[in-house]
């Protein structure tokens, strides 16, 4: 019988109180966070990454767990999970295509350890909060320990993805909040995700679409895809042509000629190359049609 690879064991373990003292024991560069742990336990098993020699437990950092809306800023903490996104009035009421993505993430039982910080960090092609993030003209807080002080800076998520499971994100920061701007009135945003059974496996193509509607109208448009491209990306051509156009039949053909071009897929276990892109055409057609009859 099969047996997993034996997983390396870090030499210390930490469970910061604070921000600051989670900071101060990444100082070295030489940690490794654990949040809800549902991705990092699955590759440290898998040999896919290892343990660094300590091994910080932030999970007691209660920051990092509300959500808030304080003028026109949103802020999500990173230890908010799939569940409290889905369930929480302020998202339903204000960001409705987070609440859409967390109702189509994994099991409930996932859902209720998953952290929104964990899957951007884990930055998976794949990853369901991802476009719908990008969607949103998200920003990430990072924290560090500089100069003896607890430092803190913004990155544009659509800066943040370098690569699979590569990110912005230096050895020595955390991930302490997602930041989104109030969506201003009429703002409209679906998400959809192309799975065997959607709600549980890993997407096979994602797509979110958000903007201001009316009249038939998308303006401050806003596309990503998921799992077409080694990062999820912003499509921005895709949203050139529907800036500020009606929604009639050619203005929706001609952008998802455009989306189907833009997409750079690959083949692997879960589909061709060749299917992903077509269902980045005719789930995106869909997408549209149903905006230009909301």
């Amino acid at each position: 019988m099969a047996t997993l690879p034996a997983m390396n064991a870090p030499a210390a373990y930490l469970v910061p109180a604070s921000v600051d003292e989670a900071a101060d024991a990444l100082s070295d560069g030489e940690a490794t966070l654990l949040a809800g742990g549902t991705d990092l336990l699955l590759q440290t098993h898998q040999g896919v990454r290892a343990f660094r020699r300590t091994l910080v437990n932030i999970s007691r950092i209660a920051e990092l767990k509300t959500i808030s809306l304080s003028g026109d800023r949103f802020r999500i903490g990173a230890l908010v999970t799939i569940t409290e996104l889905l369930h929480s009035k302020l998202v339903c009421q204000h960001l409705p295509i987070l609440a859409q993505a967390a109702d189509h993430f994994a099991s409930d039982q996932i859902r209720n350890a998953a952290t929104v910080g964990g899957n951007l960090c884990n930055a998976s092609p794949a990853g369901d909060m991802l476009p719908p993030l990008l969607a949103l003209d998200a920003t990430v807080e990072l924290a560090c320990r500089k100069d003896h002080r607890l430092q803190r800076r913004n990155v544009p998520l659509d800066q943040f993805f370098l690569g699979p499971r590569r990110t912005a994100m230096a050895a020595d920061e955390l991930l302490t909040a997602v930041e989104i701007p109030l969506p201003p009135a009429r703002h409209y945003g679906r998400f959809f995700k192309l799975g065997t059974r959607p709600a549980l496996d890993i997407s096979i193509i994602s797509i979110a679409l958000a903007g201001v509607l009316e009249n038939r109208q998308l303006t401050g448009v806003r596309v990503a895809f998921g799992a077409v491209a080694p990062i999820p990306v912003r499509a921005r051509r895709t949203e050139a042509a529907l800036e500020g156009r009606t929604l009639d039949a050619e203005v929706i053909s001609t952008a998802v000629e455009t989306a189907r071009a833009e997409a750079t897929p690959i083949s692997d276990i879960r589909a061709s190359a060749w299917y992903r892109s077509e269902m980045i055409f005719n789930m995106m057609r869909r997408l549209l049609h149903e905006a230009a009859d909301a």
